[in-house]
């Protein structure tokens, strides 16, 4: 069972930058396909990215492309989501997923969460 837990979060005027990062427990995560998940409240938690193993396969939500960009290492058990141009709609707390079966965005796919980091977007 591989444990995540994910920084970076913080407050941001519209049009910043964040960059958020999710460790994992163990080197385990390679074998993993990662997502980032937001929820904002009284809303469901929506997809934001996600990204293959090798890195090479990568999804976003229609809402944050040409915005955000994931990325991992997997030699440091690590994933990102680097956050640009930041709206306030994008206000959430933000999580990292890892699954252990097929990459994508539905959030079944995924087998463990971290406890979420807070992104607050000021207008």
């Amino acid at each position: 069972q591989v444990q995540l837990v994910e920084s970076g979060g913080g407050l941001v005027q519209a049009g910043g930058s964040l960059r958020l990062s999710c460790a994992a427990s163990d080197s385990s995560f390679r074998r993993y396909a990662m997502g980032w998940f937001r929820q904002a409240p009284d809303k469901e938690r929506e997809f934001v990215a996600a990204i293959g193993w090798t890195g090479a396969r990568i999804y976003y939500a229609d809402s944050v492309k040409g915005r955000f960009t994931v990325s991992r290492d997997n030699a440091k058990n690590a994933v990102y989501l680097e956050m640009n141009s930041l709206k306030p709609e994008d206000t959430a707390v933000y999580y990292c997923a890892a699954s252990g079966g097929a990459l994508g965005m539905a959030r079944g796919n995924y087998d463990y969460w971290g406890q979420g980091t807070q992104v607050t977007v000021s207008s």
